[in-house]
């Protein structure tokens, strides 16, 4: 089962990018160590779950074709720094690079979440990061039942309160749960990047209207 919970939406997906053939997007993946950011990476570039990787922060390259549009996805598997402080945790060059950001826990690790936590609070604080740029929240793990400390209603509630997407999967029994993930990152950062245009569009026409209207009579 895949739980979600959309952001507030921004623009209507089927009128974006309508002549955008190919989309290019960055998708930084932060969180604690351990939560399975590599997994839920390496599940939807491989379709295999692999439970055990070692220290390594890497950006993995992903071509896929959705809704008949060619992907390209690059993605900043990020390590979370045990010895820094949170406020470190990223750095201005990956906010710079990022078109979006999925940030994981495990619902068996109440640490990890309150890394997320924080972290998106610091995210929603910075300037380095566009504030048109999606945030999307990951509990991982969800085959672990037995071991679950953070509940789904406190992972959604914390989402919404943040206007985030929300899922929760399990990298290890599903991949089409980790697929949505990044389909839904996807879909948003094409709603913001049109959004974002069609501003620029409106503030030119603004402009334009200013300066026949604007001008003094002779």
């Amino acid at each position: 089962m895949v739980v979600l919970v959309k952001p507030s939406p921004q623009l209507n997906s089927k009128a974006m990018d309508g002549n955008q053939t190919k989309v290019d997007a960055n998708v930084l993946l932060l969180g604690a160590e351990n939560v399975g950011k590599s997994a839920l990476t390496v599940r939807l570039i491989t379709k295999r779950f692999i439970g055990e990787y070692g220290d390594i922060e890497s950006i993995y390259s992903h071509f896929d074709k959705v809704d008949g549009r060619d992907i390209s996805l690059n993605i900043w598997d990020s390590l979370y720094p045990q010895s820094s402080k949170t406020t470190e945790s990223f750095s201005d060059k990956q906010l710079q690079w990022a078109d979006g950001v999925i940030l994981v826990y495990s619902i068996c690790d109440r640490s990890s979440f309150e890394v997320v936590q924080q972290q998106v609070q610091l995210l929603r604080k910075t300037r380095k990061l566009s504030a048109s740029a999606p945030i999307i929240i990951v509990g991982n793990k969800r085959d672990l039942q037995h071991q679950r400390v953070v509940s789904s209603e406190e992972g959604r509630l914390f989402a919404l309160s943040e206007d985030c997407g929300f899922f929760e999967i399990s990298a290890a029994e599903t991949y089409h749960g980790v697929l949505l993930v990044f389909h839904e990152i996807l879909e948003l950062i094409r709603e913001s990047r049109a959004l974002k245009k069609g501003m620029v569009g409106i503030k030119g026409i603004v402009r334009s209207v200013s300066a026949v209207f604007g001008k003094k009579k002779e």
